[in-house]
């Protein structure tokens, strides 16, 4: 339980899908309910293949490009960084690959929920890095069927905020969803800063 939800809290944090709110009414913009709702449906779908694609295979892809889990942890710890350091200052949405040609693109498109709201928004290089470092750290069978419980309860959680995206808006207005963001934010700068030191720590082996 306590692996559950540590892998939970650490890649909700991440993924932050309370900040995409606002994005993901934006883009469905003039959309049914249903269509929405099947939007909010596919994104949760795609982030949780995406992700535990990362975490089952992640390891064989560092192996090919003989990239040491120690150093993708600080490659991770400084993206997860740089996530919390948009939060805080109000420019994540700039710092998750989103621009503005992007945006107006996907408005055009009757599916979104692949791209932009799956990937860079939600399951990016932060998310990926920390499961590929979690499948080194628990090798052990139930433990991997743990963390991808753990993967299904954030995509399903991603699920019912998106579905929810209206009555989110209205109940906590633009700035509860900011206030909120910063929150999260910080928690999510102090998990890049964790994982930075810890590698750091084992690397020089203090």
């Amino acid at each position: 339980m306590d692996l559950f939800l540590i892998t939970f809290a650490a890649l909700f944090s991440v993924i932050n899908p309370l900040g995409s709110v606002p994005i993901f009414l934006g883009l469905t913009q003039g959309d049914s309910k249903e269509t929405k709702n099947k939007t909010a449906l596919w994104a949760s779908i795609n982030v949780f293949i995406i992700l535990v694609i990362s975490f089952l295979i992640g390891k064989i892809i560092l192996n090919f490009f003989g990239i040491s889990i120690d150093v993708l942890r600080i490659a991770g710890g400084v993206v997860i960084c740089s996530s919390g350091f948009g939060l805080l200052s109000g420019t994540f949405s700039k710092r998750r690959g989103v621009n503005k040609k992007v945006t107006d693109d996907a408005q055009q498109r009757s599916d979104i929920a692949l791209t932009p709201l799956a990937i860079p928004m939600m399951a990016g290089p932060g998310s990926m890095s920390l499961l590929i470092a979690m499948d080194q750290d628990y090798p052990e069978i139930t433990n991997k069927l743990i963390i991808v419980g753990a993967i299904m309860g954030v995509a399903i959680s991603v699920f019912l905020v998106l579905r929810s995206a209206n009555y989110i808006s209205k109940l906590l207005g633009a700035s509860g969803i900011v206030a909120i963001s910063r929150i999260i934010g910080f928690l999510v700068l102090a998990i890049g800063i964790q994982y930075i030191i810890n590698s750091l720590l084992i690397i020089f082996k203090i």
